[in-house]
């Protein structure tokens, strides 16, 4: 796990090739059937023989939350046991491994009404009402992170219990039936953002271009997760005429690096001290 695609593939094709295993995929771009290119899927030679699962086998119109990824992994794993073999996950979203070993919280569904008032106020009012009904969330979120400040208030005024209550009754989490042999990887940050820039340009000289062309013809809903995925925004204002082809490669390359900044962070910080890091 961490923020650099290669490393981990390597390793893993490495210690699959050691015993009878499977590789499955935690990478939440790379679940999607239409991100061949833009998300480094591996390809059948790179795939170097080994059973690879949870690859391109979700539709680009559909949306895969971590709840349904951590489903899937689950049952990829006790087929990899059944089958003795050794399960081998790989990929750097962070909140999917989280929520496969952890679990998630039982949060009920979100009264509708509350949701719709809730989602229309203004951030700061958002942020004092949450101050007042879960204080503890409030102290925990940045003040200007709408969406996280909006789902703890709708979520205490929908339930009544704060998110603190929910997070303390997580459930579905499998860390207690396995044994995990985690190792996060951390390359140096000059030698892994040289990586990002080599990464975009790779991609556009291997059909990215052509991939987000035939994205844009399904005519997908701004809001499905791979529409945001990074490359195809930049991709599609190229296509579109907004801007030329070096702004476009200027801004999906600055927005790897930031991604990868965050995945490193992210992974450094919130993974157990106990976890070792390479």
């Amino acid at each position: 796990m961490g923020p650099t695609a290669s490393g981990k593939s390597a390793l893993a094709l490495e210690l699959a090739k050691k015993q009878p295993s499977v590789i499955i995929n935690a990478d939440s771009a790379q679940v999607y059937a239409d991100l061949q290119v833009l998300s480094a899927r591996p390809d059948e030679q790179e795939m170097g023989g080994v059973d690879h699962r949870l690859y391109g086998y979700i539709d680009g119109a559909e949306t895969c939350s971590a709840a349904r990824w951590a489903n899937d992994a689950k049952t990829e794993i006790a087929a990899a046991h059944e089958q003795e073999r050794l399960p081998i996950l790989v990929g750097g979203t962070g909140l999917y491994v989280r929520t496969l070993l952890n679990g998630i919280a039982p949060i009920p569904e979100i009264d509708a009404t509350v949701r719709t008032q809730v989602r229309q106020m203004d951030i700061a009012d958002a942020y004092t009402a949450l101050e007042e009904e879960d204080p503890a969330s409030a102290q925990r979120l940045n003040a200007r992170d709408s969406s996280r400040v909006m789902r703890a208030l709708e979520v205490v005024r929908s339930s009544g219990k704060t998110m603190g209550h929910w997070h303390a009754h997580m459930a579905g989490g499998i860390a207690d039936e396995i044994n995990l042999h985690p190792l996060v990887l951390l390359p140096p940050r000059i030698w892994l953002y040289e990586r990002c820039d080599r990464r975009f340009q790779n991609m556009l000289d291997n059909g990215a271009k052509e991939e987000v062309t035939a994205l844009l013809k399904r005519d997908l809903s701004d809001d499905c997760p791979i529409m945001r995925a990074i490359g195809v925004p930049e991709i599609s204002a190229w296509l579109d005429g907004e801007i030329n082809l070096e702004e476009a490669k200027t801004r999906a390359m600055a927005a790897t690096r930031q991604y990868a900044k965050r995945q490193y962070t992210w992974f450094r910080n919130q993974c157990p001290d106990d976890w070792p890091r390479f």
